[in-house]
C-alpha cells in the first residue's frame, strides 16, 4: 500500500481529496483506493469549504427541512445548513432552522429514526449527505428509511461518488470517478484484484481504516 496521493477539485481548488491506493474492503464491496475524509469532516475550515461548495446545488432551488448525515458527516452538515439559512443569499430556507441528524443501524443491521428523532424526518423535505458513495447501497438505504418515515428526499449530496443516481435522485457530489479514473469497485465475488492474488491492505469502512 503506497502513500497518500492529493487531488483538487477542478471547481474548488481549495477542496483536496486525499486517496491510498491499495485492496481494500468494505461492507459492500473490495475497492481500490481508499478515499480519506477524515480532514473534511472534522477539521472546522475544511469542513466549511465542503459545505459551502455542496450549497450551491439547492440555494435558491430547493426547500430542506432536514439534512440526514451519513458516514460521520455531521459538522459538515451543520455547516451545510448554515449555509443554505444564511440571510442575504438567494436561498429557499433563509430564515429557517435546519435539522440535522443521523440514522441508527439496529441489531438486524437495519437504519432506523427512534420516536424521538421522527418529527425530524416525518413530513420534512430532506437532504441526505454522505462522504462517499460507491455501490449505491448506503444511498439506497438512506432513501428508504427515510421514505418509510414519511419524509421526501429532496437531494442527495456527497463529496465522492462513483455513482451518478440512486433511483431517480442525481447524487451531486464534488469528486467522481473523472477526478480518479482508475478508481474500481468490485464485487467480493468478481475483485479483479483477489483474482490476480493481490492480497487485501486493509478492512474500511467511514470511520476509516484498518491494516491486515
Amino acid at each position: 500500500m503506497e502513500g497518500y496521493k492529493k487531488i483538487a477539485s477542478k471547481s474548488y481548488p481549495n477542496i483536496v481529496l486525499r486517496v491510498i491506493p491499495g485492496h481494500f474492503v468494505t461492507a459492500n464491496s473490495h475497492i481500490n483506493y481508499y478515499i480519506d475524509m477524515s480532514g473534511m469532516k472534522a477539521r472546522q475550515n475544511e469542513a466549511d469549504a465542503v459545505a459551502a461548495a455542496l450549497s450551491e446545488h439547492y440555494l435558491s432551488t430547493t426547500v430542506v427541512d432536514t439534512i440526514v448525515c451519513m458516514d460521520g458527516c455531521e459538522v459538515i452538515g451543520a455547516y451545510l445548513a448554515n449555509h443554505l439559512t444564511q440571510v442575504g443569499t438567494i436561498s429557499m430556507n433563509a430564515h429557517k432552522t435546519i435539522y440535522i441528524t443521523t440514522p441508527e443501524f439496529n441489531t438486524n443491521g437495519q437504519l432506523i429514526f427512534r420516536e424521538n428523532i421522527q418529527p425530524m424526518i416525518k413530513d420534512k423535505h430532506i437532504l441526505v449527505l454522505l462522504a462517499s458513495a460507491t455501490t449505491g447501497k448506503t444511498v439506497s438505504q438512506a432513501i428508504d428509511v427515510i421514505q418509510y418515515y414519511g419524509g421526501t428526499v429532496t437531494g442527495v449530496s456527497a463529496i465522492f461518488s462513483a455513482a451518478s443516481k440512486v433511483y431517480d435522485h442525481p447524487i451531486h457530489a464534488l469528486f467522481t470517478t473523472a477526478d480518479l479514473p482508475d478508481y474500481q469497485t468490485h464485487t467480493p465475488a468478481n475483485c479483479t484484484m483477489c483474482k490476480a492474488g493481490k492480497p487485501v491492505d486493509a478492512i474500511a469502512n467511514g470511520f476509516g481504516y484498518s491494516r491486515l
